[in-house]
């Protein structure tokens, strides 16, 4: 009869554990403020009154992409959305494993800013690329990239060995090339170490470097910059006339999500101007779209100027994808040597 009754029981809530099943929506997804911010911002408010369920699978970009990989042949994977930058969720466009993301499956797509759009590819939030200066040390501050080249900045610059790739790119704008070729700006890279540049290891230590006195001078993202100020270290962004180049932090759905239409509905949650406020405050990230708005005081904080808008510079994944280990190896052998 026990035996029975147990039976009965783990029939009769079959149903109800699939239906629970059927409405979660599995987030591959960063811990720290994105997360937290993806809790507070977009779950709770926008995505459980939906009906959905969202479950944070927490880990680096690297494991969210070799997930996808893995489970290429998989007919469910694991991941609903999977949270990455913009050249990641590219390279997983190039293999095929991603959605075509239209404003049909994602209505708020069609607000996100023209430089912003990309077929397989929710843009997020976003930041772009400027020059950060101590306005105590440096003054005039640079209005180019190619004024970090002058002699008043000897010993006085510190770059992230994490963004070679985008120094490499604005060594190359100094230089006279541009996104689809890097090769003038190894000369630039070149006269830079010759004027005693130097490279941390990660970006928390030049913010010590900044905040000491080490350096004053720094090719960065404008949030990772709002967050310095923040935080007491005095740099004053600028942005370079040969025009920002962004970062986007994205999202992909892959081709074999268990629940696609709760992904789909999850995305459009993502840019829905609602949310939008929170990543501003905390990380200093701009909404994609034109529905969102921001505070004045925050936006003269963390916003790109209209003229700047105008003339946004795109990266060219495909090349830095080919040329990956050649960017590298320069910065390693020669750069950093």
């Amino acid at each position: 009869m026990i035996a029975r009754r147990g039976l009965l029981g783990a029939a009769l809530a079959a149903p109800a554990i699939a239906h629970a099943q059927a409405n979660e929506v599995i987030i591959g997804t960063w811990g720290g403020d994105y997360g937290a911010l993806l809790a507070s911002e977009v779950d709770a408010p926008l995505v459980r009154p939906l009906g959905l369920t969202p479950v944070q699978d927490l880990g680096t970009p690297a494991a969210r992409k070799t997930k996808l990989i893995a489970e290429r042949s998989a007919r469910r994977g694991s991941q609903d959305v999977v949270c990455l930058g913009d050249a990641d969720c590219y390279a997983m466009a190039e293999l095929g494993l991603v959605e075509e993301l239209t404003p049909d499956k994602v209505p708020n797509i069609a607000h996100v800013l023209p430089a912003l759009r990309s077929p397989f590819v929710l843009p997020h939030i976003y930041s772009v690329r400027v020059m950060l200066t101590n306005p105590a040390v440096i003054s005039p501050a640079p209005v180019s990239y190619a004024d970090m080249w002058d002699e008043r900045f000897r010993n006085r610059i510190g770059f992230s060995d994490l963004l070679y790739q985008s120094i490499s790119e604005a060594a190359a704008l100094a230089g006279g090339g541009n996104e689809s070729d890097f090769a003038p700006g190894q000369a630039r890279l070149r006269a830079l170490k010759a004027l005693g540049v130097r490279v941390y290891s990660a970006n928390e230590n030049l913010a010590a470097a900044l905040k000491s006195g080490e350096v004053a001078a720094t090719i960065m993202w404008l949030a990772r910059g709002y967050a310095w100020r923040r935080a007491g270290i005095a740099v004053q962004p600028t942005f370079p006339a040969e025009g920002a180049t962004p970062y986007v932090s994205a999202a992909v759905v892959p081709k074999n999500a268990r629940n696609k239409q709760a992904a789909y509905a999850y995305l459009n949650a993502m840019l829905d101007p609602r949310a939008a406020l929170g990543f501003g405050e905390r990380m200093g990230y701009l909404p994609t779209t034109t529905l969102a708005t921001l505070p004045a005081p925050l936006l003269a904080e963390i916003g790109v100027p209209a003229e700047q808008l105008a003339k946004l510079r795109r990266p060219d994944f495909g090349y830095t994808a080919r040329n990956a280990a050649e960017i590298l190896a320069f910065w390693e052998r020669e750069f950093k040597a």
